[in-house]
């Protein structure tokens, strides 16, 4: 039976407590029952849309197995129509009731568009670009006026912001999400990874 989206979220929020305490309770991947026993149907419980940082992975940090999460990992956790597609795929296809959108601490993809909105780098490549222009808007209305220069504020200001926006085009930027948050069927999330505790924070609670 499928969970509710605060149940989903609590379950998240336990395993994350396990992870950072080191008592985790998945000891390995290689579990062959359950492999086989996920052929031929899979109901994960919740959707991580994350970025693709080596040092974040969805499974290990909330402390969960084979099968149950449907993980999305793109660079700076943005929204193009492929991970909106994603989403929408787990979303209709399992019923799986919430979505994570989880950024981290020092993203380099949040880095890369600071240092090239303060003129600090360029970026030539076009795939690279496309992923900068779309956390660009996000993070450069926290540039304008802005009275200090703690770079190390604006990295964290920016992170919550580029997530936010994330949050914000999956719940109004599908149809289908959409109609599927009006009915209750699923609710949309922030949170933010910390490389340094290893803990996760919602802090883009469970409105509609």
């Amino acid at each position: 039976m499928m969970l509710t989206a605060a149940d989903a979220l609590a379950r998240l929020s336990e395993g994350n407590r396990r992870f950072v305490a080191n008592k985790t309770v998945q000891t390995g991947f290689s579990n062959t029952a359950r492999r086989i026993e996920l052929v031929d149907s899979q109901e994960p419980f919740a959707i991580v849309l994350g970025c693709s940082d080596s040092r974040v992975p969805a499974e290990l940090v909330f402390d969960q197995g084979f099968g149950d999460l449907f993980v999305i990992r793109v660079a700076g956790n943005i929204v193009a129509p492929s991970q909106v597609g994603s989403v929408e795929f787990a979303a209709s296809r399992f019923g799986t009731p919430l979505v994570v959108v989880m950024g981290h601490s020092q993203c380099g993809a949040v880095v890369a568009t600071l240092e090239e909105l303060q003129g600090r780098a360029t970026t030539a490549s076009k795939n690279l670009r496309s992923i900068v222009d779309r956390v660009r808007p996000s993070v450069e209305p926290l540039l304008v006026n802005r009275a200090t220069d703690d770079n190390g504020a604006l990295v964290r200001e920016a992170v919550r912001a580029n997530v936010r926006a994330s949050v914000n085009h999956l719940r109004h930027g599908s149809e289908l999400l959409e109609r599927l948050i009006i009915e209750e069927r699923l609710v949309v999330v922030g949170a933010e990874y910390s490389l340094e505790t290893g803990m996760v924070d919602f802090f883009d609670h469970m409105k509609r």
